[in-house]
C-alpha cells in the first residue's frame, strides 16, 4: 500500500516538474520566439513531447487524437518504422550531398512519381524536387511564365497556395498580401464551386453549370479582358486549381466541374496546374485527387505527405514538352536543400509502402465509415450544417441552430476543448486535434492518418461528440 502512495506521490512530483518546466519555456518563448508563424493561433500554446501512430503525447503522457496529422503531411502515421528506418539508413549512409550531384534515391524517386503520372494519366514528363509547399508552386510559376510569357494567372476564391511573394499572389485570402505591399501580378480569382454556400445547394447540376457559366463569360468578348478573340490569345498563362480545396474548408467540387473547365482553359491556351500539397498521396483514395474528376493537368505541385513529414520535401511534375532541358535548363531554379539525400529516402519508402497495398480501396472504404459517424452526429446538433468527404479528406461545417449561418466562435470552442486535453475516453482524460479552415473559418477539417483504425475513428467521433456539447454550453 506505501509502495502505490510513494509511486503515485513520485509520478506527481514529476508532473508538477515537467509543468514548472514547460512554463518556464512559455515565458522564454514569449520573449524570443517570433509570433509570425501558426502557434499563436491558440489560446494557450501546447507542447507535445512524443507521438505515435494517431496520437500526440505531452509531458504527463496524456494522449491527444490527431484528426488533422499535420495538415495531412503525415499520411501513413507517426513514428512509421518503415519510414524511420529508411531514413535512419540513410542518415547512416549518404546524409548529406549538394544538389549539385547525383545520388540513387532522387533518381529512384523521381523514376516512381513520373511512372505513376504516366499510368494513370498517360503522359511523360519530368520531375522537379524542393523543399516546402510554397517553393514548389514558385517553381511551377517560373515554369508557367517561362512556356507562356505571361505573369497573370487564374486561381480561386477560397483557394490556399503557400505565403511565399509568389504563392500568396495566386492565394485569394487578402490578409496574407495586405503587409507586404502592391502585388502587381496578383491573381484573378473565379468562384469555386462551394455548393453549400450556393444557391443551388440541393442540385448539383445546377450549381456546376451556374459556377462554369461564370468562368465562360470571361471569354466572351475582348471586354473581359481575358481574350483578344481577334489574336486568339488570353493574358493568362495557367489557372492553379486544388481539386479538393484544403483551407478553404475541403469543399469537393460538383463531379464533372473540372471536365468542363479543362475544355475552357484548353480551347484558349491556358495551363492547368494542379496543386496536390494537401490533397496528393491517397489522401482522397487516390494518389492524386484530380485523378476522381477525369482530367489531365499540365503541372502537378505535390509535398507533406511525400516523406510522411519526416523531412521536407516537395515538387513538380510537368509534361515533357513544358520542362524538357531545352525549355527549362540548368540553372532555372535552385534550392540547396532541394533533392537532399534525407527527404528523397523517406519518399521512396513512402512511395514502395503504396506500391505494395491497394490504399485506394482501404481509404474509401475507412472514409466511408467515417462520414457515416459524421452524418450520425449532424442528424444529432443543428449547428453541425454539412458533413462531406472524399476519401479520408473530411468536413464537418460548424452552424447558428439554423444550420446555414457560419459559427466561428463555436468552431473554435472546439478546437480549444479539443487541445485542454479534457475529455473522457475509457476512464481516462484524453485530448483531440483538430484544425480549421473555410471561409468563415468555421469548418473542422478532419485529415486523420490513412492506417487509423476502425477503433479509432469511433473514438473520434465520440470525443467530437463531447466537444460539440461541451462547446455549445
Amino acid at each position: 500500500m506505501n509502495n502505490i502512495k510513494l509511486s503515485t506521490k513520485e509520478k506527481l512530483k514529476e508532473q508538477n516538474k515537467h509543468e514548472t518546466y514547460e512554463s518556464n519555456l512559455l515565458e522564454i518563448e514569449n520573449q524570443v520566439c517570433s509570433y509570425g508563424d501558426t502557434v499563436h493561433y491558440a489560446e494557450n500554446p501546447k507542447f507535445f513531447t512524443r507521438c505515435l501512430g494517431s496520437f500526440l503525447f505531452d509531458c504527463n503522457n496524456k494522449p491527444y487524437l490527431d484528426l488533422q496529422m499535420w495538415y495531412s503531411a503525415v499520411n501513413l502515421g507517426y513514428g512509421n518504422k518503415r519510414i524511420n528506418d529508411a531514413l535512419i539508413t540513410q542518415i547512416n549512409k549518404l546524409p548529406q550531398l549538394a544538389c549539385q550531384y547525383l545520388h540513387y534515391e532522387k533518381v529512384e524517386l523521381a523514376n516512381l512519381i513520373a511512372k505513376n503520372i504516366e499510368q494513370r494519366f498517360g503522359l511523360k514528363g519530368r520531375v522537379h524536387f524542393n523543399v516546402g509547399g510554397s517553393q514548389a508552386i514558385e517553381d511551377a510559376l517560373k515554369l508557367v511564365r517561362k512556356n507562356t510569357g505571361k505573369q497573370h494567372m487564374f486561381a480561386f476564391e477560397g483557394g490556399y497556395h503557400g505565403r511565399t511573394l509568389g504563392a500568396s499572389a495566386i492565394t485569394s485570402s487578402y490578409r496574407y498580401r495586405e503587409a507586404y505591399g502592391e502585388f502587381a501580378d496578383r491573381a484573378e480569382f473565379i468562384p469555386f464551386p462551394y455548393r453549400f454556400r450556393s444557391t443551388f445547394r440541393n442540385d448539383e447540376r445546377k450549381c456546376e453549370e451556374y459556377y462554369i457559366n461564370l468562368f465562360e463569360k470571361k471569354f466572351e468578348h475582348e471586354y473581359t479582358g481575358a481574350w483578344n478573340p481577334k489574336t486568339k490569345k488570353s493574358e493568362f498563362g495557367a489557372f492553379f486549381i486544388e481539386p479538393i480545396q484544403g483551407t478553404g474548408g475541403y469543399i469537393i467540387p460538383p463531379a464533372n466541374y473540372f471536365k468542363k473547365l479543362e475544355k475552357i482553359c484548353k480551347e484558349h491556351g491556358i495551363l492547368i496546374v494542379d496543386d496536390e500539397i494537401q490533397m496528393g498521396f491517397y489522401r482522397t483514395g487516390k494518389l492524386f485527387a484530380i485523378e476522381h474528376f477525369g482530367i489531365k493537368p499540365d503541372i502537378i505541385v505535390f509535398g507533406k505527405g511525400l516523406t510522411n513529414g519526416l523531412n521536407p520535401l516537395s515538387g513538380i511534375w510537368a509534361r515533357e514538352e513544358l520542362i524538357s532541358p531545352d525549355k527549362f535548363g540548368p540553372g532555372s531554379t535552385h534550392s540547396t536543400f532541394s533533392s537532399n539525400t534525407l527527404g528523397t529516402a523517406a519518399g521512396l519508402e513512402v512511395m514502395k509502402i503504396y506500391a505494395e497495398e491497394d490504399y485506394s480501396e482501404k481509404v474509401l472504404k475507412k472514409g466511408k465509415y467515417f462520414l457515416n459517424k459524421l452524418f450520425d452526429l449532424k442528424s444529432k446538433y443543428p449547428e453541425v450544417g454539412d458533413v462531406d468527404g472524399l476519401g479520408l479528406a473530411l468536413r464537418m461545417e460548424i452552424c447558428e441552430k439554423d444550420g446555414i449561418t457560419p459559427n466561428r466562435a463555436l468552431a473554435d470552442r472546439m478546437f480549444q476543448l479539443g487541445l485542454d486535453g479534457n475529455l473522457k475516453a475509457n476512464g481516462d482524460k484524453m485530448g483531440l486535434i483538430l484544425d480549421i479552415g473555410g471561409y468563415y473559418k468555421n469548418v473542422i477539417t478532419l485529415a486523420p492518418s490513412l492506417e487509423i483504425s476502425y477503433s479509432e475513428i469511433d473514438l473520434g467521433c465520440s470525443l467530437l461528440d463531447q466537444l460539440i456539447a461541451k462547446a455549445k454550453k
